[in-house]
């Protein structure tokens, strides 16, 4: 069998200048040309010198030699990588665009492999990240997108899985790799489908499975615009003072007696200080004894079912579940559902 031939340097630098964005390529071979070109126009050596500065004059001669070839051949590789970024972001907006004008989730299984991975590249470009492909090399190769926003890291791992669902094992060794990488977060995309095994794997964790009806949901939602709320709905944008104390009030919600469910405002030194006033849309001051407040519900506390030691409520700062709560045991560094 043939040996592989291995990519020469030229097809090298195309190759990681088509991973980034166009106009990156286009400033990296212009810097390029300018720094080769400075070196390659330095004046000539002298034509007399000691031979103690031979050595150095020989150096300096090779240096511009070299750089007098390099000053274009490699901002040509850079540009020709630029190309082929400018191509593959065109037709990755185009595959964008056609799966998002079609119905139902035929369109992401008439696809192949690398089309697949190429319209979830797009779809999470679309979001605000920078997408970074880092794939194996077939359908079932470890097909892996790197995106980052800010300072974070998120693992994407897809997977174009017509026939049959995929099991808890891959979104396992998948959440693994999150942890060994120290990942923000992490999305499992497939054109098929998740067992139940995988679903309630995943709660707790700061990873989103993602089937082909959620991507196509996803893809195909156009964006609307939310209605101008009337006068009547906005609340005051400066909450006024307590009659009794002075101290700023709250809308509160009255949950007991004639007027339950109607709001006023009520003073925050509650249960220090009951005073109360007209809410703009809130009707009659209630008055009622049984009269009561909305109070923030207490959390039960939990024990982690491992080590037995007490659960701390937290929330997931970033990632696919940003805002979502979660128990986490700081001895086992484990998380468990809220819920």
């Amino acid at each position: 069998m043939a040996r592989k031939q291995r990519p020469s340097t030229f097809e090298d630098l195309i190759t990681i200048a088509s991973k980034f964005p166009w106009w990156a390529s286009a400033i990296l071979a212009l810097v390029f040309y300018l720094v080769l070109h400075s070196m390659a126009s330095r004046p000539a050596t002298p034509p007399t010198v000691t031979p103690g500065q031979l050595g150095d004059a020989v150096g300096r001669a090779l240096v511009r030699a070299v750089a007098t070839f390099l000053q274009f051949v490699v901002p040509i590789a850079i540009l020709l990588g630029g190309v082929i970024s400018l191509f593959q972001s065109l037709k990755q907006r185009k595959l964008y665009e056609t799966v998002k004008s079609r119905a139902g989730v035929s369109a992401l299984n008439e696809m192949s492999w690398g089309e697949f991975e190429t319209l979830v590249a797009e779809h999470f470009k679309r979001k605000g990240f920078e997408v970074a492909r880092e794939g194996g090399s077939g359908p079932d190769g470890g097909i892996d997108l790197v995106l980052r926003k800010g300072r974070e890291k998120h693992l994407v791992q897809c997977k174009q899985w017509k026939a049959y669902k995929v099991s808890v094992q891959p979104v396992r060794e998948f959440y693994g790799v999150m942890a060994a990488a120290g990942a923000a977060g992490g999305y499992f995309v497939t054109s098929g489908t998740f067992t139940e095994d995988a679903k309630a794997f995943v709660r707790g964790l700061n990873l989103e499975l993602i089937d082909g009806q959620k991507l196509k949901s996803v893809i195909g939602t156009v964006a609307t615009v939310a209605p101008v709320p009337s006068p009547s709905n906005v609340a005051p944008s400066v909450a006024p003072q307590c009659p009794k104390c002075g101290a700023a009030m709250q809308i509160r919600v009255a949950r007991k007696g004639g007027n339950a469910g109607q709001k006023f405002w009520g003073c925050s030194n509650y249960p220090k200080c009951n005073g109360t006033q007209i809410f703009a849309d809130a009707g009659p001051i209630p008055t009622s004894p049984d009269t009561a407040v909305v109070q923030p519900k207490e959390e039960p506390k939990r024990n982690c079912p491992d080590c037995g030691s007490e659960l701390v409520l937290r929330k997931f700062q970033s990632g696919p579940k940003e805002g979502q709560s979660f128990y986490g045991c700081l001895p086992c560094k484990k998380a468990w559902p809220a819920t």
